[in-house]
């Protein structure tokens, strides 16, 4: 028999299945590499969305709470305008009594000084029981 040209035939077969699992290595690292790649692009793509809903519903709360403390501010500013309206017409109307009585006093002074009396001799009466 052909003892070398077997051992010829047997090595380029071997060759030949060594560049054939070789290849197919290469074939199934390139499959792994795209896989991975196309995992690595999906998830990217998922956070992306994921950040710009938050950064949305972000926006929303804060523009929700601009608006409430704009509307806080503007109803504290009325309340403060209607207090001093309302210290002021206080004022104007406890003038207008003291100036009432100071004419009273003026007009009739022993009726002012007897009705001084009687109130303050009631009022320790009532504060004495």
């Amino acid at each position: 028999m052909n003892k070398p040209a077997d051992h010829v035939a047997n090595a380029a077969t071997a060759a030949a299945n060594t560049v054939s699992a070789a290849e197919r290595i290469d074939a199934r690292a390139e499959r792994v590499k795209q896989a991975t790649s196309e995992a690595v692009d999906r998830t990217k793509d998922a956070v992306d969305r994921a950040a710009d809903k938050v950064e949305s519903t972000l926006h929303t709360a804060t523009d929700k709470a601009a608006h409430g403390a704009t509307r806080a501010a503007e109803r504290a500013e009325e309340a403060k305008l209607r207090g001093k309206e309302a210290y002021g017409e206080a004022v104007d109307t406890a003038n207008d009594w003291l100036d009432t009585a100071r004419e009273y006093v003026r007009e009739k002074p022993v009726q002012s000084i007897a009705l001084a009396l009687a109130a303050g001799w009631l009022a320790g009466r009532i504060l004495r029981n």
